[in-house]
Order: C-alpha cells, then sequence, then structure tokens
C-alpha cells in the first residue's frame, strides 16, 4: 500500500515577477491538462540518503529562475490561454512504500503514474 507522508505546494523562495504571459497558437490548440512528473528512489541504508527538506528547497530556487513553473493557466478576456505568474507553486507529494520495487516486479506504467498525480476539477463558466 502506498502511504501519503506528505502534500504541499512549493513556492519560489523569491520574489519573482508577476503577471501573464500569452502562450503560443501552438499552445492554443494543444490538449489541456495536469502536466506531472513522479520520481521513484529505492531506499538506502544510509541515513543521510535523501533529505526531502533539500529537495523542496532546491525546487523553491529553481522556481524563482523558472518562475512561469509556479503559476497557473487561465483564459484570458479574450478567450486566449495565458500563463498567470503570480508565484502559487508547484504541488509536491512525499509517499512511501513499505516493499522494495524488485518485490512487486516494479515496471513503470502511465497507469502507474496516473495513481500518484492529483486529479484536478475544471469549471467551466459561459456565462457573460
Amino acid at each position: 500500500m502506498v502511504e501519503v507522508l506528505e502534500s504541499c505546494f512549493v513556492v519560489p523562495s523569491d520574489e519573482t515577477p508577476k503577471g501573464r504571459l500569452w502562450l503560443s497558437n501552438f499552445n492554443q490548440v494543444a490538449p489541456r491538462g495536469f502536466s506531472g512528473h513522479v520520481n521513484f528512489y529505492n531506499k538506502t541504508e544510509a541515513t543521510s540518503f535523501f533529505s526531502i527538506e533539500v529537495v523542496k528547497a532546491s525546487l523553491a530556487k529553481a522556481l524563482v529562475l523558472y518562475y512561469p513553473l509556479a503559476g497557473r493557466c487561465i483564459v484570458g478576456s479574450d478567450g486566449r490561454i495565458e500563463l498567470e505568474c503570480n508565484a502559487e507553486g508547484c504541488f509536491f507529494v512525499r509517499a512511501q512504500l513499505e516493499r522494495t520495487f524488485d518485490s512487486i516486479n516494479f515496471q513503470p506504467s502511465q497507469e502507474l503514474e496516473e495513481l500518484f498525480i492529483p486529479s484536478v476539477q475544471t469549471l467551466h463558466s459561459y456565462c457573460s
């Protein structure tokens, strides 16, 4: 069983530019959806193998330089998709499995990845 130990938003560690960025014409017609990334690590015997706080602090520093990744997609008044740079951050989840990947014949797959990527409900309003 997978146990979620923590979920939070990691925000940029310093001030970032605010405002909206237009997306390309390609992005206007591309399928929309949640873009997630999942990393799996085997636990080692070393107690200093992996500091989750270092990972989150590093992500927070990276989001200063790559600040659009900490924003949100919105639909502008003209109907175009725009990126609102608002420093709301990236969703971060830490989970554990009390078995080794070898013991469960672990094979990465799209189905498994979808278990770790949270579903996002989108509301659309067509009222003026």
